[in-house]
């Protein structure tokens, strides 16, 4: 008997998911609907005093102010009621061999369901507990007429909720439902309707930021675990036509001419009894493209590049109930350098220009999330070091995100890094085209030598020594909203900017002077016009980042080349000059919340050949030696230079991209 008492209860979850299913998949952005009916649902047991289900009682539902509906119980006992109209109801339940009960009035709430159930001993027993949001269907209910759903509710970033519900307690609800649904597996209890200590709560909604994920609510939730899937697909053409197929300098278009599926990720957040924890898995592109950016695996052993390369997030923590949330982490987890996120159908465009695109998508260490107040979060950081899975050298990386969301028009973001020491020694990076074996970058003194010169060598460098420092700041403001009365016109309308700054010194590099000088500036802006409820959006931007020493600068995959092994054909010497600007034109259309179909072109000029051209930058007969060498004679031997006989890859000052794809998230 106690088996079928848990099936029952498995039974009854069901039925509620598919009753309130329908309102969850209703919650894209429409058109506003006026004088639209909210539904929810009424499910329960009917059990005799032994606690026996009871088959074939009638049970009628009586609306305050009008409405009646009636079912018959199951053989397990279990009855429903679809589609109800939000409001007071009162229940009524017959059968033969018992007296009728009357059960006290129960609230029905829009897109809800709420259990009720009765007890055939002359009382009827009453709780309302949320039930399981996922199951086999109920038996069929009384046709009612289906309306459609009401603007959903907003919602604040993602990191509120999560840490809400890390702290989250109910245990008058736990107690009622312990025979029925586990508690870890019941779907989050609502939130107060003034909530005045959940970061963000008071904000609205968020979604239209750049980098912010635009869902209002999850399709699915539970108590302990709310799932994450992104799938991200497209087709890439550069209008160079490269021979390899091969896209250069970018971190998220890679494939020319090809359809490729750039991200499939399943995971999600874990949160139970403050504890927390999340995991995302990578893979596709991502998995491939990322790791080979950062050369921090070449130090020692263990292939830190494969360990980690199948996953984007995985950390775990604790949320402490102080101020408005304290929360600390350990593992890898996103950075929000560059405003732009790392996942695609976050962000206004698909390639985002050079200050998003050449900075850290991930930080591998310790972060401490802080809100003193409700709309202002302070993280401070420990890392391993600038997007790496590892220490380059002795020191690690420290900095951290001042975020602040006045309102649900604005919001600054300020990120900065510093102290980390994020090169490789010259033992671990002594190939041609980088650095020699006695540290002395192959500048000849000359800040302005050109790309793939080796001209002799300049003022020697410890690299061990040389430390970066990074600031990253952004302002996003929605300057326009409708708020649903735009009709088939604009509906919104924003703006993002950002600057970056910052340098390495130390160890024979300088800031600001010398042959050896190595600094960053860049910025970016981007603006951004919804239409149609938010149906369709175009933005239009760009940037530009000048990079002297090209230390920020993606190593070009010439001839197989990553970050660690560096190229002959385009060197990264201190001093050695790089301007590159870009601009983008994008097209999405969203017909759900959880879907984007884009369409996209691309401008990038460099101040020196970068981009793959038509003869593509792969050998003939695929990459030859190692990543790092001349291909054909080799290096001559007294400038170490690349020889005129050798092969050379085709790389050109100016590329257009065009492309388009499908970005998934639930």
């Amino acid at each position: 008997m106690r088996v079928g008492k848990h099936l029952n209860a498995l039974f009854l979850s069901v039925v509620s998911l598919i009753a309130v299913l329908p309102g969850a998949r209703g919650a894209e952005p429409a058109k506003p609907v006026r004088h639209a009916q909210s539904y929810g649902t009424i499910v329960g047991i009917v059990a005799d005093a032994a606690k026996q289900p009871v088959a074939g009682a009638t049970v009628t539902a009586v609306r305050a102010g009008g409405g009646i509906r009636s079912t018959i119980s199951n053989s397990d006992g279990v009855y429903s009621f679809a589609d109800v109209p939000s409001g007071s109801w009162s229940l009524t339940t017959t059968v033969e061999g018992f007296p009728d009960v009357v059960g006290p009035a129960i609230s029905v709430m829009a897109n809800k369901a709420t259990r009720h159930d009765v007890a055939m001993n002359g009382s009827a027993h009453e709780t309302s507990a949320p039930v399981l949001a996922a199951a086999p269907p109920a038996p069929p209910a009384p046709p009612a007429p289906p309306a459609p759903p009401g603007p959903p509710a907003p919602r604040a970033l993602t990191s509120a909720p999560a840490a809400a519900r890390a702290s989250a307690s109910a245990p008058a609800v736990a107690q009622a439902s312990a025979s029925t649904v586990p508690e870890a597996l019941q779907v989050p209890d609502p939130a107060p309707e003034v909530d005045t200590q959940t970061p963000w709560a008071n904000v609205g909604y968020v979604g239209w930021m750049n980098g912010t994920s635009r869902e209002k609510d999850p399709i699915f939730d539970t108590k302990f675990f709310t799932p994450e899937i992104r799938l991200d697909m497209n087709y890439l053409q550069s209008l160079n036509y490269p021979i390899d197929h091969t896209i250069v300098g970018s971190t998220e278009e890679f494939r020319s001419g090809e359809f490729q599926i750039e991200q499939v990720s399943f995971g999600g957040d874990f949160h139970w009894d403050n504890v927390r924890a999340r995991f995302l898995s990578m893979f596709g592109m991502f998995a491939t493209t990322t790791p080979r950016n950062d050369a921090s695996g070449e130090v020692g052993q263990w292939d830190l590049q494969d360990a980690y390369r199948y996953f984007s997030e995985a950390n775990a923590g604790y949320h402490f109930d102080v101020s408005h949330g304290l929360n600390v982490d350990v593992g890898v987890f996103v950075s929000y350098i560059g405003l732009f996120s790392y996942y695609n159908y976050d962000n206004w465009t698909y390639q985002p220009s050079f200050v998003s695109s050449n900075t850290p998508w991930f930080f591998n260490g310790l972060r401490v999330q802080w809100w003193p107040t409700q709309d202002l979060k302070i993280e401070p950081w420990l890392i391993n070091g600038w997007q790496s899975y590892a220490k380059f050298n002795g020191k690690p990386g420290f900095g951290g995100q001042i975020l602040w969301i006045p309102d649900d028009s604005l919001k600054l973001v300020f990120n900065s890094y510093s102290i980390g020491r994020d090169n490789l020694d010259c033992q671990a990076n002594g190939g041609q085209g980088t650095v020699d074996t006695l540290c002395q970058p192959q500048n000849g003194g000359n800040p302005n030598a050109a790309a793939g010169s080796l001209v002799g060598a300049g003022p020697p460098v410890d690299y061990s020594k040389v430390k970066r420092l990074h600031e990253d700041d952004s302002i996003e403001v929605k300057y326009y909203d409708a708020h649903g009365a735009g009709g088939a016109g604009v509906s919104k309308m924003a703006f993002s900017y950002t600057v970056d700054i910052g340098c390495e010194y130390g160890g024979g590099v300088n800031c600001t002077h010398g042959p050896n000088k190595e600094n960053f500036f860049g910025m970016m802006l981007y603006n951004r016009a919804w239409f149609d409820n938010d149906l369709y959006a175009i933005t239009l931007g760009g940037g530009f980042m000048n990079n002297p020493g090209r230390y920020l600068a993606l190593t070009p995959p010439i001839n197989g080349a990553t970050a660690a092994s560096g190229s002959p054909y385009f060197t990264q010497q201190p001093g050695q000059n790089l301007y590159q600007w870009d601009t983008q034109l994008n097209f999405q259309y969203m017909p759900k919340d959880w879907i984007t179909w884009w369409t996209e072109a691309t401008f990038r000029h460099s101040s020196v050949p970068y981009w793959s051209g038509p003869g593509g930058v792969t050998p003939p007969g695929g990459n030859t030696g190692s990543p790092g060498s001349c291909v054909g004679g080799g290096a001559n031997a007294t400038t170490g230079n690349c020889d005129a006989g050798d092969w050379f890859p085709d790389l050109r000052t100016r590329e257009v991209v065009v492309g388009a794809g499908v970005l998934v998230k639930f």
